[in-house]
């Protein structure tokens, strides 16, 4: 199950977990914390839920569903982390993955200020694995200045392990070096890397990785999980330019493999 915003070019939110976890072969469930109004080129607004409806929907889905995994991503506000904190409290016996979604692609905010600790004190702790980029690092770890090189990133996982997750992943994906590499660690410390794709098509990442890592958790161990979501997205992103998608920053391409082999782009697809 996704807990999150919508996104109605499909590439990243909502709509980007539910074809992640499809491609992992996961059948997924819904509940919507905001409305958001994007496209490729940015964020022209959202509108965030009442908590209350967003604990019925959280009801709704586990009082009938069996959820094998829980993925969170854009919460919007304080008072609606507190309303998933409190319902995964209640219902919830299953891994969670938490994605403390603030900025999209574009830059546009997507998180109220006072949510923040409200993620920090009620959301973080009771995830099994966390997601933040380095801006997102920085941001739960109260700092000014963003973190700046893997020297950096490694130094500061003890801090973000004393958040209270069981696992942390963070991502490094804005050191902008020849490779990516993603830390993970948690009851052990992996390194993981992988070519960086030169594509501007990379709306969704973060979202798409997340949901990956959800979808594969329920049958692997957190590292297996989090290497196979790394591989498949970055197979997305290599393919992404296969799909014509908007004039901003384009979906990565979540069915690749259904797609087989690049497509002749002399005809219609």
């Amino acid at each position: 199950m996704t807990i999150a915003g919508t996104d109605p070019t499909g590439g990243a939110g909502i709509q980007a977990d539910l074809k992640a976890f499809s491609a992992q072969g996961a059948y997924g469930m819904s509940v919507i914390t905001a409305v958001v109004a994007q496209n490729t080129q940015g964020v022209q607004g959202f509108v965030a839920l009442e908590p209350g409806f967003v604990a019925d929907q959280i009801a709704a889905v586990f009082e009938d569903v069996r959820v094998d995994a829980v993925k969170i991503g854009m919460v919007a506000n304080a008072a609606i982390a507190e309303a998933i904190a409190e319902s995964l409290d209640r219902y919830a016996r299953c891994p969670v993955v938490l994605d403390p979604v603030m900025v999209a692609k574009s830059g546009d905010h997507l998180l109220e200020q006072d949510a923040v600790d409200t993620i920090r004190e009620r959301l973080v702790p009771r995830s099994t694995v966390i997601t933040p980029n380095l801006p997102e690092a920085s941001v739960l770890l109260g700092r000014d200045t963003e973190i700046g090189d893997l020297a950096g990133m490694r130094e500061a996982l003890d801090e973000l392990r004393g958040l209270g997750a069981e696992w942390v992943l963070l991502k490094g994906g804005h050191l902008g070096r020849g490779e990516s590499v993603d830390i993970l660690t948690g009851a052990e410390t992996i390194e993981l890397t992988a070519p960086r794709v030169d594509t501007v098509n990379d709306h969704g990442t973060g979202c798409t990785l997340s949901a990956a890592i959800t979808a594969l958790l329920p049958g692997h161990a957190v590292p297996v999980a989090v290497q196979h979501a790394k591989e498949y997205l970055t197979e997305a992103l290599r393919r992404a330019d296969e799909l014509e998608v908007g004039s901003g920053h384009g979906p990565v391409h979540h069915f690749h493999a259904l797609w087989g082999d690049a497509p002749d782009r002399g005809g219609e697809r």
